[in-house]
This record gives structure tokens, sequence and C-alpha cells, in this order.
């Protein structure tokens, strides 16, 4: 097994098989030891205002696993920081909280929570269901609207209806970096899915949300591209990933994009 530290870029051709996640181009891919991470991240319409934010959509898509076949080692925190020059809202918008989720399937919880759904996709898993081997599953997640502590948060909904019926809810905490690259921080404590049944291996994830509130059209996400005057395109810190495992395992993941300016 491989000791250092590798990072590559892995093109489509190799994307995450049977994944609604093949609209991802790029990929980085960051090796420790026998555990690799997998993570890709795009933005749309890429091509934006330069200095007035304007709505996007946001999907990323990661994978877990290791390089001698062996189980990954379970995620036990997340960290998303966002470019600064993107922007989050929820004025207006519905929220939800974790006790209406707590043992549904995403039917229910789209029933209980639907007009606070700000993102969806789908994940994969392997379950220990105690037949000598982990069973593989897929499920959906189901991004809602929150408040922690009076503040925005939002709460992840995974499901997963066969071949046992497993809910998980994720919160994620919301907070901003004045300083540097980036500007907004999403932090998760990644519970053991179905109390230590499995762990998520793979997951793709679309975030946007569009809305009216108070006589206005609003975004959930919005960006622009701050390119410098003259220039009609940027490359820049998009997003960074921080993933921490079971036994201090950490990794970390940085994705660069390009913009085009509007006009």
């Amino acid at each position: 097994m491989r000791r250092q530290l590798a990072t590559f870029t892995l093109l489509a051709f190799a994307v995450l098989a049977a994944s609604a996640a093949a609209k991802i181009r790029e990929y980085e891919i960051i090796q420790k030891g026998d555990l690799r991470v997998k993570f890709g991240a795009e933005f749309k319409p890429s091509t934006l205002p330069r200095a007035r934010p304007a709505p996007i959509t946001v999907e990323v898509a990661g994978a877990i696993s290791t390089t001698d076949g062996s189980h990954p080692p379970p995620l036990r925190r997340l960290e998303m920081e966002i470019n600064r020059h993107g922007r989050l809202e929820t004025t207006g918008l519905p929220t939800c909280t974790a006790p209406l989720l707590q043992s549904t399937t995403t039917k229910e919880a789209l029933a209980r929570c639907g007009d606070a759904r700000v993102g969806s996709g789908g994940f994969r898993a392997e379950l220990a269901l105690g037949v000598g081997k982990d069973v593989p599953a897929t499920g959906k997640v189901t991004v809602f609207n929150s408040r922690h502590d009076g503040k925005p948060s939002l709460l992840v909904h995974l499901f997963i209806g066969v071949p046992v019926r497993v809910t998980m809810i994720v919160p994620i905490t919301i907070g901003h970096k004045e300083k540097g690259d980036y500007g907004t921080v999403l932090r998760a404590r990644v519970p053991k899915l179905g109390g230590g049944l499995g762990s998520v291996t793979e997951i793709d994830l679309e975030l946007g949300r569009r809305y009216a509130f108070g006589g206005k059209r609003r975004s959930y996400l919005s960006a622009a591209c701050s390119a410098p005057q003259g220039i009609g395109s940027v490359p820049f810190p998009f997003l960074r990933g921080k993933f921490r495992f079971e036994a201090h395992r950490k990794i970390v993941a940085p994705l660069l994009k390009s913009c085009t300016v509007r006009g």
C-alpha cells in the first residue's frame, strides 16, 4: 500500500458507475495510505455577471474506498468551504426540523417538509446484515433548509428502503470566515448509518432552489464571476472538502474551477 499522498484529476471516462453524478466532468482523487477519496463538483451556469450575484445550482459528488478492497473507515466529520463570491440566502424560505424527519421515507419527509427542500440526490452504502459480508444498497438524499441556534442550517435526510429500511438525519451548520478565498463553511458530524448497520460509500447531490418572498424572486445559491476588468474568464478556488475519518485520519480535497463573465 502506498504511504504517500497522491493527488490527480480524473476525467469523465471514469465517473462514478451508474451515478447521476456523471454530469460532473472532473474529479479530484486524494489517496492517503490505503484510503482513497474521490471528490468532484460543478456549478451551473458557469457564465455569470462580474459583480452582481446570479442564481446557480451546485452539484457535489464523492466516493470513499480503499486500495486493498477492505471496508473503508467510517467518516466522522465533514467540512465544505465555499468560495466567498458565492452567496447563500434563506430569507423567507420555509424551514424543517429533525423531529419531523425521524424514521421517515423520502416520500414522507417531502410530505412534511417539501417546501423547505433545497437539494436532492442519491447515495450508495454498504450494510452489515450478518450474512458474512457487507450488502450494497442504494438510497435517496434530500436536503432541507433548517435553523440551529437561531441561524440558518441544513438537514440531510438519507433513506434506504431495500434490503432493510434505514433512515439517517445529518445536521449541517453554516458558518462564515472573514478572510481568505473561502467565505461560507458547512460542517457536519456524521452519525453511524442505522446505528452502525452500515456506512455511506458514494454520494451525489444537487443543491439549489429558486423561490419568491416579499414580492421578489430569490435563489438559495447565487454567485458572481469576479474576474478583473478586461478579463473574460478566470480560474478560482471553488470548493474545499475536508474529510475526517475514524482514528483521526484526515483528507483535504481542494477544487479549482473557472467562470466566464456574462456580457
